[in-house]
């Protein structure tokens, strides 16, 4: 028997409709490449991607068609992916972070027709687009005033270009099963790979990132996603805030501690999202100003294991919670959000903060395990690592293409490639990436926990770990140290601050000191560089 219910899909188009009827005055403030700050609402966004929809269709692009964004946040990079949803095309955010090489595989791996773009990276799709013979039209998101001179053909300025359009038009109807979105990993390892988002796992993503344990964000709050939408779809927040009616603040290109501040401070912002870069910039910035943070009231981190010293400094300096979160582009991205459940009610201090080093526990539409090499499924307890694997219905089925098959089994579990224990309360911890915790004779020692631990140390501005060979016990930790500015730590010092934190067995063997540490297009550490670099380096017997 079926139920009598309508059929109302779950489409994209659908949540910016949602917005300009119930929230049609709620701002979205954008930083703009021009300089000044842009201010426009739900119901601005909503008129303005339906004349990019009615355009495109007009100009002969078809549902399905690959349509680039290469654009940091702002009010037009969030119309340009609506009206892209709405035409029926696939959004494509490009990350210019990566080498132009790269960028062109990626364009022509996913066939993309057009091409959004800032004028900041103007230059480099004038190098680009003659490697890429599936670009018909480049759409440079500015005005007549501010249009650069280009020898590129089919080039238009954006505010121009929506002149020529009404905005009567009807979104065209898709299925909720239509691929919507795309976005590529980052290929630390190997050629990028596709993920190819649906118009129902979007739209169920955003419910999943407002609940109350996940982001628990609501109408009231100002967002300022600090992640950009090359990032994963900015955590799902260009999705997640239109529809709860969330104001919206998009910092634009700049993201040193200073801007963020600025926009944190005179939008009154009290939820933000970033990886812990940039609130190391941020909290800088904060202690040599001494300034404050009195509208901040939540902020999510991810993207990397977020250092306790960061959680500790926010909490107990500023008085603003952190959510340490985790997740992959392959989930959209979010996996799990490090909330407070009742059975930690009244926890406080260190035991609070043990807490909040987690990853935290998936919400409702993630399924995770751990397993064995054997596919085995292991314990719950809080001190089993295993490989971590997930599913559910905004998780990849596959690769676009057909790459990395063999990450996927057939009940649709995902192999993250991340090792992690799980606790009794469902609380998740990420120890390594497979390919990067040390295998210390026979035991594995997570190097997270390592780098979390060094950053605390006074002097200590970043720390990367990797396994170095070793006679005996086959890889010892070297625990690698930035330090921070005007300071000159001492290896022994360092370590003397590390031990009794964890076991001795996992103190690092060696410190070595670096100006800089090399980091992806995403800003994790790179360890296949620091493993390059320190490849002669030896440990005594």
């Amino acid at each position: 028997m079926l139920g009598l219910m309508q059929e109302w899909p779950l489409v994209c188009h659908k949540i910016i409709d949602f917005a300009a009827r119930q929230h049609p005055h709620r701002e979205v403030v954008s930083r703009s490449v021009e300089g000044p700050i842009v201010r426009m609402t739900y119901a601005d966004i909503r008129g303005r991607a339906l004349k990019i929809a009615q355009l495109l269709d007009r100009e002969g692009f078809e549902p399905g068609d690959r349509i680039a964004t290469l654009a940091w946040n702002s009010g037009n990079h969030l119309e340009a992916w609506f009206g892209i949803m709405g035409m029926g095309g696939v959004y494509h955010t490009l990350n210019p972070r990566l080498f132009p090489e790269q960028i062109a595989w990626i364009m022509n791996h996913a066939a993309d027709r057009a091409i959004f773009v800032d004028l900041t990276f103007m230059p480099l799709v004038e190098k680009l687009a003659a490697h890429v013979p599936s670009l018909r039209k480049v759409i440079v998101m500015t005005d007549a005033a501010h249009m650069p001179e280009t020898a590129l053909e089919n080039v238009v300025a954006y505010e121009e270009w929506l002149k020529g359009a009404d905005g009567d038009f009807v979104w065209n109807d898709v299925g909720e099963d239509a691929a919507c979105g795309m976005c590529y990993t980052s290929g630390t390892t190997g050629d990028p790979k596709g993920v190819l988002y649906s118009h129902r796992s979007n739209v169920i993503h955003a419910m999943m990132a407002a609940m109350p344990d996940a982001m628990g964000i609501g109408s009231k709050d100002v967002v300022l996603p600090v992640v950009p939408m090359f990032h994963a779809n900015a955590w799902g927040l260009g999705q997640t805030c239109p529809m709860i009616g969330a104001k919206m603040v998009m910092p634009g290109g700049k993201m040193d501690g200073e801007s963020i501040y600025e926009l944190l401070d005179t939008e009154k912002v009290t939820f933000s999202a970033a990886v812990p870069t940039v609130w190391l910039m941020l909290l800088h910035y904060l202690e040599t100003t001494g300034k404050m943070l009195p509208h901040l009231n939540k902020v999510v981190i991810g993207g990397a294991a977020c250092p306790r010293a960061i959680t500790e400094k926010f909490e107990k300096v500023y008085g603003v919670e952190v959510i340490h979160a985790w997740g992959m582009t392959e989930m959209s991205p979010l996996g799990s959000l490090c909330t407070m459940k009742p059975e930690h009610a009244g926890k406080s201090g260190d035991a609070l903060l043990d807490i909040k080093q987690k990853q935290g526990s998936a919400p409702f539409g993630v399924e995770m395990k751990i397993t064995d090499d054997d596919n085995n499924e292991l314990p719950w307890d809080g001190k089993t690592f295993g490989r971590l694997k997930v599913r559910g219905p905004a998780v990849a089925s596959s690769y676009y293409g057909g790459a990395g098959s063999e990450q996927f089994d057939d009940e649709s579990w995902f192999d993250t490639g991340d090792v992690a224990h799980i606790d009794e309360f469902g609380y998740m911890q990420i120890t390594d990436r497979s390919k990067d915790v040390i295998k210390s004779g026979g035991e594995w020692i997570s190097s997270i926990d390592l780098e979390n631990l060094a950053v605390g140390h006074p002097e200590v501005a970043e720390a990367a770990v990797i396994g170095v060979p070793h006679p005996k016990w086959s890889e010892r930790p070297l625990l690698i140290v930035v330090a921070k500015e005007g300071c000159s730590p001492k290896k022994d010092d360092i370590l003397a601050f590390m031990k009794g934190k964890i076991v001795d067995w996992w103190m690092p063997d060696d410190v070595a000191f670096v100006d800089e540490i090399p980091h992806t297009a995403t800003g994790k550490i790179k360890k296949t560089t620091l493993r390059e670099q320190f490849a002669e380096y030896k440990l005594a017997g």
